[in-house]
């Protein structure tokens, strides 16, 4: 049963308890179902896992907690490895690799984006009566041709930037790179302030109206590059470097990483970004209460990726972004939704994906087909909101080459067990016999401590046929690994999408 069908069976149940009150009364009045709740979406950007204090971090984060607090910690729920692959899987309820849009990030320097052909989010909460539908922060998602703006994928207001900027001066490349809907704007401070100010002046708008609204929060903090306020360094000036994680390796596919002073700088500032980050999203949480809205709105929070290497804390999994292990995929998330049944600082367990998102509020908002095409997520509301303890069964895959296409890495998770495959690209012969094949049992081992992948050849065998039909879903000229045409690379000015 959907969250929509627990909604309207709360009403079913209300009419029917009216009736009975009602007796033999000539005209009992109906009751109507409960209204849709507003839903406000925030996506922090490189986020480790235990940079949250809810997780036992370092950095004090009360106001993410309070989401966790006043609702549920969602505790397997997986992100990507990187940035474009979450945002373009939780705008399609589909594996991005199924339109070329999994290996890697779309680069300042790529001239495409999102495949148009794609049914997004908005665009389906719209047809559910979400007549407000904003998004301010990092699109990421295409910025060379005016039909992959976010206005022209089913948002009706934009503020912010398509990739990483600095976060004073909001250029990239030499250019600023900051709209307000289609028109470029030199605004004054800190990105993750402003993305904050001009989600809650959204929510003054709009709260209260007739229909709900849809307001998503891809922050970017605390992504590079680390930068933070002046008056926030010293908070977390004593903070140690963190140690690289097991697996760091495929993380950066090889390449070396910051030394230890270099590390111990860019963790200080990283926790203070991840104050700043905290900051704004008590600013949006204090927006919805002060409204009285926040009975009937459902706020999801988590990140897009594991933290990165030596500067996100991710422990203590195995991996960190731009891996395919825990770390760079089972990300901090909670959501809040009193009238929803989503409250009491409880925990979810089982498994959630990115890919989930869409298909879940399809089914709050009671929209059956969406008109595009066949969904890889599934409806997790009933788990949500307690009225089912587990989840669907099905597999879950998880695949990058961001910077080296002939080591690529792949996942494939099947109740408990999980394949992980380091090698070259599966779909070409005899890739197998030169890839690394490891097998975890996470129930008994989710730090990913012990491969077992010797005492079970046939669970390999079986699980790397998986991983290879996964592979094969890659259609030709996919995007390219990060760093390819950066060369001489000019960009547009102030990054406006052409026509």
């Amino acid at each position: 049963m959907s969250s929509h069908s627990v909604r309207l069976s709360r009403a079913s149940l209300l009419v029917a308890t009216a009736l009975l009150v009602a007796g033999c009364a000539d005209s009992p009045t109906p009751i109507a179902p409960d209204p849709l709740p507003n839903i406000v979406l925030i996506v922090p950007d490189d986020l480790g896992r235990h940079d949250v204090s809810f997780h036992g971090g370092e950095i004090a984060t009360p106001n993410i907690d309070r989401i966790a607090a006043e609702g549920v910690r969602l505790e397997r729920f997986y992100s990507a490895p990187v940035c474009s692959p979450t945002r373009a899987g939780l705008m399609t309820g589909r594996y991005p690799i199924r339109f070329g849009l999994m290996r890697a990030v779309i680069a300042p320097w790529r001239d495409y984006g999102m495949d148009t052909s794609e049914v997004t989010l908005p665009e389906v909460l719209a047809r559910a009566g979400y007549e407000h539908r904003g998004i301010f922060g990092k699109w990421h998602l295409g910025h060379f041709e005016r039909k992959y703006h976010p206005l022209r994928r089913g948002f009706t207001e934009f503020v912010g930037h398509n990739t990483a900027v600095d976060y004073f001066t909001k250029e990239r490349e030499g250019e600023r790179d900051w709209s307000h809907d289609y028109e470029s704007v030199d605004e004054d401070g800190y990105v993750t302030d402003l993305l904050a100010e001009h989600a809650v002046r959204f929510i003054h708008r709009h709260a209260g109206g007739e229909a709900p609204f849809f307001l998503y929060v891809p922050f970017s903090a605390p992504h590079s590059p680390i930068q933070a306020k002046e008056e926030d360094l010293p908070l977390y000036a004593d903070l140690e470097a963190i140690e690289p994680p097991r697996g760091w390796e495929e993380s950066t596919a090889g390449r070396p990483i910051a030394a230890d002073e270099r590390r111990r700088n860019g963790r200080r500032v990283h926790a203070a970004m991840v104050h700043s980050l905290d900051e704004g999203v008590g600013r949006i949480l204090d927006a919805v209460d002060g409204h009285g809205i926040a009975e009937n709105t459902l706020v999801l929070f988590f990140s897009d990726n594991g933290g990165s290497v030596g500067i996100g804390d991710n422990g203590p999994y195995r991996g960190a972004k731009g891996s395919v292990f825990e770390g760079g995929t089972r990300v901090a998330a909670a959501a809040r939704w009193p009238a929803g049944s989503i409250e009491g600082g409880g925990r979810i367990d089982a498994p959630m994906s990115y890919i989930d998102v869409l298909p879940t509020l399809m089914g709050i908002a009671g929209i059956d087909d969406h008109g595009g095409k066949p969904l890889d997520g599934v409806d997790v509301g009933d788990v949500l909101t307690g009225a089912a303890q587990a989840g669907p069964e099905r597999d879950l895959y998880s695949f990058i080459a961001q910077l080296d296409p002939e080591r690529e890495q792949l996942s494939v998770t099947e109740g408990d067990w999980k394949l992980v495959v380091v090698g070259p690209p599966l779909v070409r012969e005899g890739a197998a016999d030169a890839s690394r094949m490891m097998l975890f049992r996470l129930t008994e081992d989710p730090l990913e401590e012990r491969d077992v992948a010797a005492d079970h050849p046939d669970l390999v065998a079986r699980l790397l046929e998986k991983a290879a039909d996964f592979r094969a879903l890659q259609p030709p000229n996919p995007v390219a690994p990060f760093f390819a045409g950066r060369e001489g690379f000019k960009p547009p000015p102030n990054w406006q999408f052409g026509e």
